[in-house]
């Protein structure tokens, strides 16, 4: 009963923060809520987003980069990677994020590229990144404006699955003279099912707790940030038990702000017209309480405008559109929407 109320209380004050912006987007089975996705320019803002195989057109011999090269299945070439960058930048932009966690990015080339678009260069971004031992090569990055943010540390955090994937980066910094713990995640897919690939994301939530521990017992108010693609929901084992983030009316220690959307119905990938929460918003309490900075109305929010979506006739629903489907090319930005959430100073 508890759970229900918190859940209840939460929804609600999502329904108070859209008032009178909010559109609707009416599918077969009910009416669901789109808050508003642009944020406050007043505000401190972080982002999260799987930008779908940004891979150059090289050919990296000691990667399995092959297809995303001119001769490869899926024919990437120079005009297609340009489409890509000049797209992301725009999508980025539109949000003018002082940090964006970027998953699915193949080196330090193509961050390089991307801050360095029209839309993005005037931002000055920063890049923190190391080379994951992921097979396909594909790392996570994180993004930062050195006007609002100054990093002091980074390190890549090995997760071992029994198979080689993506580490977990590990960046502090510091924002309004508050540091912070930043937390990049690309989590085990779910390839070869969900229930039999769950073992290999909680392995990668174990090593994120055990990282997040050791900085809270420093320092029991540090400033937690998690975001990611964790190919989980907010209600799944390696969320919900083993990290522990709960809703945000809670009094947990770690909060996830997407689980308000998520219990909504909202999500980030739509698979067969169904939307999941893969990807996530986690911080810790001490965000939410009435000192320093603070997450605007302790919630996050997904980002998206007309151009970046699919309407798929098939399904009766619209979903991000993608730049792949297999080897077909459809030109898209990226089949997973960002997220973000706001901090003000209280």
């Amino acid at each position: 009963m508890k759970n229900i109320k918190l859940i209840l209380i939460a929804i609600a004050a999502i329904l108070v923060s859209c008032q009178s912006n909010t559109k609707t987007e009416t599918s077969s089975e009910d009416t669901k809520v789109i808050c508003p996705t642009k944020p406050d320019s007043n505000n401190i803002v972080i982002m999260s987003y799987n930008v779908e195989n940004l891979f150059d057109t090289l050919d990296d011999p000691e990667k399995n980069d092959d297809e995303f090269t001119p001769d490869g299945k899926k024919k990437w070439d120079e005009e297609r990677y340009n489409t890509k960058l000049k797209d992301l930048s725009k999508v980025i932009n539109g949000v003018s994020p002082a940090v964006v966690g970027l998953q699915e990015i193949e080196n330090q080339k193509v961050l390089e590229d991307l801050v360095a678009t029209p839309q993005l260069i005037a931002s000055s971004y920063k890049i923190a990144h190391f080379e994951s031992p992921d097979k396909r090569g594909i790392d996570v990055a994180l993004l930062y404006n050195p006007k609002e943010v100054e990093v002091t540390d980074s390190e890549a955090l090995h997760v071992d699955p029994g198979f080689e994937t993506r580490d977990i980066l590990h960046v502090i910094g510091k924002i309004e003279d508050e540091y912070f713990h930043f937390f990049v995640n690309h989590w085990p897919s779910r390839i070869g099912g969900e229930e039999q690939s769950e073992p290999h994301r909680i392995a990668a939530a174990t090593v994120l707790k055990n990282a997040i521990d050791k900085a809270l017992a420093a320092n029991p108010k540090a400033n937690i940030v998690v975001m990611g693609d964790m190919n989980d929901e907010p209600m799944n084992n390696s969320l919900y038990n083993t990290l522990g983030a709960k809703l945000p009316s809670s009094d947990a220690n770690l909060v996830n702000l997407m689980l308000p959307l998520d219990q909504l119905g909202q999500g980030t990938y739509n698979y067969r017209g169904n939307w999941n929460m893969l990807d996530n918003l986690v911080v810790s309490k001490s965000l939410l309480d009435d000192s320093g900075l603070k997450v605007v109305d302790s919630i996050g929010h997904i980002y998206h405008e007309n151009w970046m979506e699919f309407h798929n006739d098939k399904y009766g629903s619209l979903a991000p559109n993608r730049t792949y489907g297999g080897p077909n090319y459809y030109g898209g930005v990226s089949d997973h929407f960002p997220v973000w959430f706001g901090l003000a100073m209280q």
